[in-house]
Parts: C-alpha cells; structure tokens; sequence
C-alpha cells in the first residue's frame, strides 16, 4: 500500500451531505468520500456519464481535521425579475418564470488533511493526475478553490505516521499552553489500532458513490471511526510561520 497526503484548505469548503439540487444545500463537517472520488476522477478526465474505475474501491481514507471551520449560509437567488423565458429552465424544457431561492450551506476557514492510501499502480495513477489534472479540483463546489500547496506529498508509505507526528498541522497553540500536545480530531475509515489512543465512536454515512450520473446519481453506507487523538505541539506554530513550514514539508520530499 501507498498513500497520497493531500491538504484542502481554502476560503469556503462545501461537502454536500443530504440535499441534491433543494432550496437547502448542505454541507458535511468534513470532506465526504462521494466528493473526493469525484475530484479524483474530474482529475483524471472521467465524466459523469462514465463509470468510476474498479480500483477506486480499494481507495481508503483518513482525515485530520486541522480546522473545523465556521458554518456561514449564503441567501443566493437566481432568475429574479427576468422575462420567463430568461429564467432559470426546469427539467420538462420551459422555464420557472420567476426566481429559484437556495441557502446554499459552508465551511469557512476550515483545513483537513487527508491521506488516501491504496495499491501503489492505483497511487501512482492518482499522483499523474492531481498534479496535472484534467479538470481542476475544487472544494465540494466549483466556486470553492483549493489554497496551495494542495498535494503535500506522495508515495508515503505509512500516513498514519506522518499524520500524526510530521505533517504541519493548521492551527496556533494559545499562549501559555503548557501542555506537550494538541488534541486534533481524525476520522478513519477503519479501526485505528487499539494502541493508538482513546477508543473511537462510529458513525454511518451514505456517501459512497455508485453512480455521478446526473439522472441516476446514487451512493450506499460506509462506517467512519471517530477520535480524537493528541498531536505533538511543535506541528502547530504561529500563523506568519504555516506556510514556509508547509512548503519546507513538501519540498522535502521532491529533494529527498
């Protein structure tokens, strides 16, 4: 197994969760499988139309959560005081003839790191794409763009490791902390093992994709493992400091 450690930080995060095109658009506390296989095949160029590659099953997933972020609601309107005819279209071919309110749900200022481990030829396939995609990742919606450096590394051979002891981790200490350690939230797709903290709650999602098609989408139930585990303080640091120590890490590895 190998592992890619990707860093998805920006302005605005959405991971759409339950709603799919409602007046209600909402979000995920944290990147869902459904839109990270999606950015993994908008990367490689595969359409919604086409079938997700086989081997993307045997993707797994492990999320830092760095920075939960602020949910913030946007009121957005489209259509209002048009002619019908330039108003939003509606699935039988006319038009709405007045305007489509969403409160379209996100994540602000939030920071996950996320290490997507699988067989070295799946990896290896993967690391192409995301570092010259086909089309351009983005966060959950197309007008949410990933801040740089968004690959951290490649090729790691044990993410767990590097989650927990080596990768920069997106937040200050307060001043005058005494304590050795951070506690940061992290979600697995399987059991940690027993040695590697407090004992982990599950929860049931229903975002793993069976189909993108936009007439037949469709996704089934997977188990996340909850915990929060301590991180050692040095990984966090003043803020004017985060980006040079992110980009030391990820240099490292293109000089190692």
């Amino acid at each position: 197994m190998n592992a890619i450690l990707l860093r998805l930080a920006g302005p605005l995060q959405s991971w759409g969760e339950h709603s799919a095109f409602t007046a209600v658009r909402d979000t995920a506390p944290f990147p869902t499988r459904s839109a990270l296989i999606g950015l993994f095949a908008a990367a490689e160029g595969i359409g919604r139309h086409d079938g997700l590659p086989d081997d993307y099953d045997d993707l797994r997933l492990t999320v830092r959560v760095d920075r939960p972020g602020v949910r913030v609601i946007d009121y957005h309107t489209v259509g209002g005081g048009l002619p019908k005819a330039r108003t939003a279209a509606t699935s039988g071919g006319s038009n709405k003839g007045a305007a489509v309110i969403t409160r379209r749900h996100y994540l602000s200022d939030a920071v996950f790191v996320v290490a997507v481990s699988g067989p070295a030829p799946s990896i290896n396939r993967l690391t192409q794409a995301l570092r010259r995609p086909h089309w351009a990742p983005y966060l959950g919606r197309r007008s949410c763009v990933p801040d740089e450096p968004f690959v951290l590394r490649t090729h790691v051979a044990d993410p767990e490791t590097e989650l927990r002891h080596h990768v920069p981790l997106s937040r200050s200490v307060p001043a005058g902390r005494e304590n050795d350690t951070v506690d940061v939230e992290f979600l697995h797709e399987d059991p940690p093992p027993a040695h590697s903290g407090p004992q982990a709650d599950t929860l049931d999602v229903n975002d793993v994709p069976v189909s993108f098609s936009p007439h037949g989408r469709s996704h089934r139930m997977r188990r996340l493992h909850r915990s929060t585990l301590p991180l050692p303080r040095s990984l966090a640091g003043p803020q004017h400091t985060l980006m040079r120590r992110l980009i030391d890490y990820a240099h490292t590895e293109e000089t190692a």
